[in-house]
């Protein structure tokens, strides 16, 4: 057989099962109506193998088997996607190039063999150290991401608490004042009766729970 180039065994496990058209957003049903026909392709695919002998029949095998649990991974990754999920298509890839490429190996002998075998190791290597990157990526852009709508709720949650606060003071309530909050800093606008009024307003925005400043903008009516 002739010595083969290890990173086309990838290209040739991405022509996975019809898992690979589905739409990202599929019900349970589905689902299961995908993993049972991945299934289904996975055993025609090995019952082809029968016809082949000895290391080509273990080559046609893996490949298949390589197959079906890529395509299982990817339908795993439509159905609940996410970095995890992402991560775990990855390695399944890395694991099945290399089972196939190991299967190849076999049809060489000595150095052939031996540097078929230590090339696919490596290529193994690279790759799950390639999605472990990429999954730490991803987990952080997810962090990042819950981060930024946990100050969004923070600030709503504190223009809520000062427009309660002021909508409570007797003296406020005749105002027309506006409440607006960004990373935990307040601003004030619009109208209120007195200078005092508007002290009382920022005295009451301070109060409030992760106010970290209040910027006041308000005006005295008739100044």
């Amino acid at each position: 057989m002739k010595k083969f180039n290890i990173t086309l065994i990838a290209a040739a496990l991405s022509l996975t099962f019809s898992a690979g058209v589905f739409a990202e957003s599929m019900s349970k049903d589905e689902y299961k109506a995908s993993k049972n026909r991945i299934e289904a392709e996975y055993k025609s695919a090995k019952a082809g193998c029968d016809s082949l002998a000895a290391n080509a029949k273990d080559i046609c095998q893996a490949e298949a088997k390589g197959k079906e649990e890529v395509a299982e991974a990817e339908l795993k990754a439509r159905y609940e996607p996410g970095a995890k999920a992402t991560y775990k298509l990855s390695k399944a890839k890395a694991k099945a190039d290399y089972k196939v490429a190991t299967e190849k190996c076999d049809d060489l002998s000595g150095d052939a063999k031996s540097n078929c075998t230590k090339e696919a190791k490596a290529a193994k290597t690279r790759a799950m150290d390639e999605a472990k990157a990429a999954y730490k990526s991803d987990k952080t852009g997810e962090a990042a991401k819950h981060e930024r709508v946990g100050e969004y709720v923070d600030d709503s949650v504190i223009t809520t608490k000062v427009k309660a606060g002021i909508l409570n003071a007797t003296a406020l309530k005749s105002g027309e004042i506006n409440v607006e909050t960004f990373k935990g800093v307040v601003q004030l606008s619009g109208f209120v009766n007195s200078q005092s009024d508007a002290n009382k307003a920022v005295e009451i925005a301070r109060g409030v729970k992760g106010v970290s400043s209040v910027k006041n903008d308000m005006q005295v009516k008739g100044q």
